[in-house]
């Protein structure tokens, strides 16, 4: 192979022979320095990119993730904006109209008060949407906080701090959602007595699910985070910035939480489907948001009573569910296949 040496390379006579010894099927002629032209004329195959560049670019070819993410933005969009260009309100009840179907005017349909059903489906989306992302940062800010301090900390901490994941992890949901809203509910009452009338508009319900996901679904972000921090902090930077005299919290902000950047976005991102299913699961079971606020679950509940004689009363409200969590589920594989430098290709 002639010229495979750059021209500005300096090879002495005696490199020569010894590089020549070691590879008898070379010759001086393969060894021969290249001209200028033929330096210029070598590329890299690939220019170096940020991780985040190389993320994004791993991302931008998974199809399925991207036609995901413009689905979540469609709805977000829809859910914030939506409503507002609506003739009507999500509690306008219009005399004349009840449990009408689909229509021009109704595209949706209507429910049993005269109430429009797409805008009260919009409304229920956008609440929804609000306590998937409220309770995924709960879950986020907390569960990353009690894991990089777990898994710093080791020994005796981390095995105490572990064991109280294990019991909260073993409580169920269903029955400290119950238990937070009757406690809460008296409290609350008093609060909008008291002119506090945004707690009447959130209701007690969505209140009791906010503070379950702040005492309960952290576990799972924990352990994760937990055996990310077990693995970087054998690292030799971590090592040096201890040796330098770095505190433990300077190390969780700056080093350790960083490098779990990613693994904290895909968490996150799965989590929101979870906490907008939970949400719609208990609203269903009527201890979710307030009447006259709609929520998806709530619009499914009351669309029970006549499922016979009006399927579409459900059948739009289950589809934007199942939309929605299909989107964010398929986004979050697309996310975490961009971000998992293993994958790398």
């Amino acid at each position: 192979m002639a010229h495979t040496l750059p021209s500005e390379t300096k090879v002495s006579p005696q490199e020569l022979e010894k590089i020549l010894s070691l590879f008898p099927d070379l010759t001086e002629e393969d060894l021969k320095a290249a001209s200028p032209e033929e330096s210029a004329a070598v590329v890299q195959e690939r220019p170096p990119v940020s991780y985040w560049s190389d993320a994004w670019r791993r991302l931008k070819k998974n199809k399925i993730a991207i036609a995901a993410f413009i689905i979540i933005l469609i709805l977000i969009l829809l859910a914030v904006f939506g409503p507002m260009l609506s003739p009507y309100t999500y509690d306008q009840q219009i005399r004349g109209e009840e449990s009408q179907a689909p229509s021009w005017a109704h595209p949706f349909g209507t429910d049993n008060l005269g109430r429009d059903l797409l805008v009260r489906t919009m409304i229920g989306a956008r609440i929804s949407l609000f306590i998937g992302i409220v309770s995924s940062l709960i879950v986020l800010v907390i569960g990353s906080i009690y894991g990089a301090v777990s898994g710093l900390a080791g020994g005796a901490v981390d095995n105490f701090m572990m064991r109280i994941v294990d019991i909260l992890n073993s409580i169920p949901t269903i029955l400290m959602v119950i238990a937070i809203k009757m406690v809460i509910d008296r409290p609350l009452e008093d609060m909008v007595n008291r002119g506090v009338h945004w707690i009447q508009a959130i209701g007690s319900g969505m209140i009791a699910i906010f503070i379950v996901y702040g005492l309960l679904y952290w576990v799972g972000m924990a352990r994760i985070v937990r055996g990310q921090v077990l693995m970087l902090k054998e690292m030799e930077y971590i090592h040096a910035a201890e040796a330098l005299g770095a505190s433990r919290s300077l190390l969780i902000r700056k080093h350790l939480l960083p490098n779990c950047i990613g693994q904290l976005i895909v968490t996150t991102m799965l989590q929101i489907p979870s906490a907008i299913f939970t949400e719609a699961f208990l609203s269903f079971l009527g201890i979710g948001v307030s009447v006259p606020m709609a929520s998806l679950g709530s619009l499914c509940s009351s669309a029970l009573n006549g499922i016979s004689s009006y399927p579409y009363r459900l059948l739009f409200p289950a589809l934007t569910i199942s939309l929605i969590i299909l989107a964010f589920n398929l986004f979050g594989d697309g996310l975490r296949d961009a971000l998992d430098p293993r994958l790398k290709t």
